[in-house]
Order: structure tokens, then sequence, then C-alpha cells
């Protein structure tokens, strides 16, 4: 993160070809970025086995919980937790168009579940990769319906919103569906032609890809908005308190519920924290579109990856030292 902002402040004509760089004409998506979070998530979906994902319909209590949660309790929860800091308890900081700025940001945050991340975060909670890959695309179909009203619901107190399909589309797409369709064809030759074990020292070599990825991913997002993060520090460090709270919040909901119900840990890690995490490629992308990158909403939304990625190791460090919690199930 402090190498990309330094990046954006050196070298600012170079960063700001690359974040024009697009996947398609006016889909928002920056294609560096998505080569990227292709690299990041292309050997987590080397691990998917399809015949497990046929299994879920025989465990669907974590996909229950984890729909609820995402859909019924975290967009609702960041609108009041918004409301209550932007237009209530930091109004006299930042005053009323900021205030419903930022709130539109979180909101629109909350309202993205996370989809590309959560792989990785699976992935160090040792996770059931066939049910992160149902409960992602789960929430990838609820989003396509649900995203754009809920979202222009929870923000018309803030602003005349219009959240564009195609962004929407675009993003489904470029970080999930591609990933996924080369991440099976890949796995699908290479254990017909090679051994499993051969298959298996595969992926663990491509381990040091993925996190070079995530990292370099990280890099980019904070040099494209350097200027922004530098300029309004104070407003980064009161917009990262909402999301900290809330990012703390629907985890301890979802993997307590997932206890309750007597889920198994590698489907209960997984659901904790897809109800935590954003889709902040999309959040990003859709902020910047309706708002503009400069805008407060815009702001908001990388702010949210910087809380997030931190506090999300925190997550997956609790999940990983509570897996006692679930050996009885």
């Amino acid at each position: 993160m402090v190498v990309g902002i330094f990046l954006g402040k050196l070298i600012p004509g170079v960063i700001e070809s690359l974040r024009n760089i697009e996947f398609a004409k006016g889909s928002q998506i920056n294609l560096p970025i998505a080569i990227l979070i292709w690299l990041m998530i292309y050997p987590m979906m080397l691990k998917v086995d399809f015949s497990s994902v046929l299994n879920v319909g025989k465990n669907p209590k974590g996909l229950i919980i984890t729909g609820f949660v995402n859909w019924f309790v975290k967009p609702f929860s960041m609108a009041f937790i918004g409301y209550l800091f932007f237009k209530i308890f930091f109004a006299p900081l930042i005053g009323p168009e900021l205030a419903d700025q930022y709130t539109a940001g979180v909101i629109i945050l909350a309202a993205a579940p996370c989809t590309a991340m959560v792989f990785v975060w699976s992935y160090l909670v040792d996770g059931d990769p066939g049910y992160t890959l149902v409960q992602v695309a789960f929430n990838d179909l609820i989003m396509l319906i649900a995203f754009a009203p809920v979202v222009k619901f929870l923000v018309s107190g803030a602003s005349n919103l219009t959240v564009p399909f195609m962004v929407l589309f675009y993003s489904v797409v470029v970080f999930i569906v591609i990933p996924l369709a080369l991440g099976a064809w890949t796995r699908s030759v290479l254990l017909r032609v090679k051994s499993e074990e051969w298959f298996n020292n595969f992926i663990q070599k491509l381990h040091p890809v993925a996190i070079s990825a995530l990292l370099l991913t990280l890099v980019l997002i904070f040099a494209f908005q350097s200027d922004n993060i530098t300029t309004r520090w104070f407003h980064v460090i009161l917009i990262s308190i909402p999301i900290l709270i809330q990012v703390y919040f629907n985890s301890s909901i979802v993997y307590l519920l997932m206890k309750f119900f007597k889920v198994n840990h590698n489907i209960a890690a997984p659901g904790a924290l897809i109800g935590a995490s954003n889709f902040f490629e999309l959040a990003v992308a859709t902020a910047i579109t309706l708002f503009g990158p400069e805008s407060g909403a815009a702001l908001a939304t990388v702010v949210g990856v910087l809380v997030e990625v931190p506090v999300m190791l925190s997550v997956v460090k609790i999940c990983n030292k509570t897996k006692g919690w679930f050996c009885h199930m």
C-alpha cells in the first residue's frame, strides 16, 4: 500500500496511463488489475474439484447463512453505521456534502460481497474450495439482480443513484467467469495427461505467483488513488472506523451462526470471510462511474481496500485459532 502511494506520487504520468487501460470500452474495469487478479485466483481455481460442487446440496446450511447475512444484514447494517458516523458523529468535521458521498461509498462497498479475494482467504483457512466456489457463484447470481436496487434504495437519501448494469456484468465476467473457465480447463487437461502427484506439485509452485499478484494488485490500486489518500489522510482515518466495525460485525455474525447450526469449519471459516469482505473491484468501479475518480464515494471504496486486507488477515488468524470450536462437528 505504501509502495503504491509512493509510485503514484513519483511517476504520476505512468500511473495515469495504466489507470486508463480498460478491459473494454466503458467497462470501468482496469485491465492491468484484471490480469493481476487472474494470476491471483487462477491457482485457487485449479484446486476446485467440480465433483465436490455437486455435493453442496447435501449441506445447504452454510450457503443459506452466507446469503442471509450478505443480503439481509450487511448492506443495511452498513447503511445504518455509515449514517450514524458520517451524518451525525463526523458531520461537523466533514460537512454535509462529503457525509453524503462517504455514506454512498460505504453502502456501495457493503452491497458488493467479495468474489475474487475470497479464494485467497479460503485458501488461508483451509476452506473447502468447491463449497467456496458455490458460495461465491450464489452471491454473484444474487448480485446481478439485487445489487442495483439495494444500493439505490439505501443511497437514495444521499444521491440520485443509477447503477450501470454493464459495470456489474463486466466485473463478474472478468473477475470470476474468465479465471474459473481457465482453471477448470487447465485442471481437466493436466489431470488427464499428468499424474495427480505432479498436478499437486504444480499447484504448490503457483502459490508464490498468487501472493505476488495480490501484492501487485494492492500496489496499483493505491497508486491510482495516491492523490486522494494523501490529500485527505484525516478523512481516510474517519472513513476506516465504520468500515472496521462492519468487517468484524459481519464476520462474527456469520461465524457464530455457522457454529450454532453445526457447520463444518472448512465451510464456516470461508463463509465468515465472505460475509466480512467486499468485491472492492466492483465497488471502486461503480463509485468512479457514478461519482467520478476524485469523489468522496470513490475514496470511501478505496479506504475499504486499505482497511479490509490487514483486517481480513486478522479474521483469518482468528478462524484458524478457533478451529477447535468445530472439531466435534
